[in-house]
């Protein structure tokens, strides 16, 4: 589901744009039987050059990041829309015929995951949304870049759907086959564009980056995300908080439901302000007392019994340890000389975005900025201008910046972290 299903996209374009109200061959059938998949497998290893690839998830209804519906298009092949549910087990022949290809996706790290568990993996990789950002296109939602490079109008669509409905509304179908429709279009000419600038090296490390980096993994104490959390002021809360958000994780990976609709955020912090002691004060609280979560109420109040019961010493601290600098709005206080390194930093990458129109978060990872800055260079003489930029360099590579990034950044860091004459 590409960043650009969102409402305020803008797909219904202006009036100058050509609406496409619907693919040019069709709305395809959906494929959800083994022969099906081998059949298109079979027709898309006959179609030529890259293959533009969506995928439908059901964020905000399921758990899971699995993708609903598959949608693929290539040139001689066509479109085809594959349910992958009923066939997760028999795509080898999908695989065989379309993993050694480029894919061209719209924000590819949204879908790769979900696909990648399905065994499908792109040998190359082109990211329109990216290459948009590295073009310095003010807008790259999808609808967005398809009515600035190709002159039409995507509908608004169903990006925010449950895509785990079955059967799938003919309407939503109509719109997951327009989103791969001028995918391989919308390729060519954001190619163009990045090669007139001279920054398809750039795209193409960036591309293989998104390919080849694994999904981080899960932060620790992802409860402390729970909205509305800094409403609470002692230790006990906290902890009551952690085992409702942890009972609820449970039961929403178990069912495979957005943990939301089992139970939300301002019902779990409201919970951990009244610590109720029984299922009868539970059951007074908001949303505690509604048929969905009424049948949960054991397990809530015993989520809350065991906070109750920790000691002292196993209570959550008030706040979360951090990993890495403290937030930059402390450094002032903390550490005057890095506050003053880290306002040099942005200030030279701010420039170096707008010399390149290139958003300064894809020249360099801020974070990356900001340990850099707090102590990311402990121990050398920071008077040696070719040690200092040695050292940013190797930093920077450590973590994670490619080389074209290093090449741009190194020189304005290395200027920037020079001590400067008392």
């Amino acid at each position: 589901m590409p960043v650009g299903d969102q409402p305020e996209d803008g797909r219904a374009g202006d009036s100058t744009a050509e609406p496409l109200l619907a693919p040019v061959d069709g709305v395809p059938p959906v494929l959800a039987t083994p022969e099906e998949v081998a059949a298109a497998a079979a027709t898309l290893a006959g179609g030529t050059g890259p293959l533009a690839v969506d995928a439908e998830r059901a964020s905000g209804f399921r758990y899971s990041a699995r993708a609903y519906l598959i949608q693929l298009r290539r040139a001689g092949a066509g479109t085809f829309l594959i349910d992958p549910i009923p066939v997760t087990d028999e795509l080898a022949p999908l695989a065989e015929a379309i993993n050694d290809l480029e894919w061209v996706l719209h924000s590819a790290d949204q879908d790769l995951p979900g696909l990648a568990e399905l065994g499908l993996r792109p040998a190359r990789l082109f990211d329109t949304e990216l290459g948009g950002r590295l073009a310095g296109y003010e807008r790259v939602g999808l609808a967005a870049m398809v009515e600035k490079l190709l002159g039409r109008a995507l509908r608004k669509g169903h990006g925010a759907a449950d895509w785990s409905t079955r059967p799938l509304p003919a309407e939503w179908l109509n719109y997951a086959a327009l989103d791969v429709e001028l995918l391989l279009e919308l390729r060519a000419s954001v190619a163009a564009d990045l090669e007139a600038q001279g920054k398809s090296d750039w795209a193409a490390q960036e591309f293989e980056h998104i390919r080849t980096t694994e999904p981080p993994a899960p932060k620790a104490d992802r409860w402390r995300r729970t909205s509305g959390i800094h409403t609470l002021r002692r230790a006990r809360q906290l902890a009551i908080v952690r085992e409702l958000w942890t009972t609820r994780d449970g039961l929403a990976r178990a069912r495979d439901v957005a943990p939301a609709r089992i139970l939300p955020d301002v019902a779990i912090v409201s919970a951990a302000t009244a610590d109720p002691r029984t299922i009868a004060q539970l059951r007074t609280l908001p949303v505690f007392g509604g048929p969905r979560q009424r049948r949960y109420s054991r397990e809530w109040l015993g989520a809350i019994d065991r906070a109750r019961a920790l000691p002292d010493s196993e209570l959550p601290p008030l706040t979360q340890p951090f990993d890495g600098p403290p937030p930059p709005n402390r450094w002032e206080r903390r550490d005057p000389i890095a506050a003053a390194r880290l306002a040099r930093a942005r200030a030279a990458m701010g420039e170096l975005s707008l010399e390149h129109s290139v958003p300064v978060e894809n020249l360099l990872s801020p974070d990356l900025v900001r340990r850099l800055c707090w102590d990311g260079l402990p121990e050398y003489d920071r008077t040696d201008t070719a040690e200092l930029a040695a050292a940013v360099d190797g930093f920077l590579k450590s973590g994670g910046a490619r080389p074209w990034q290093r090449e741009l950044a190194v020189p304005r860091l290395t200027a920037a972290l020079t001590p400067r004459p008392a």
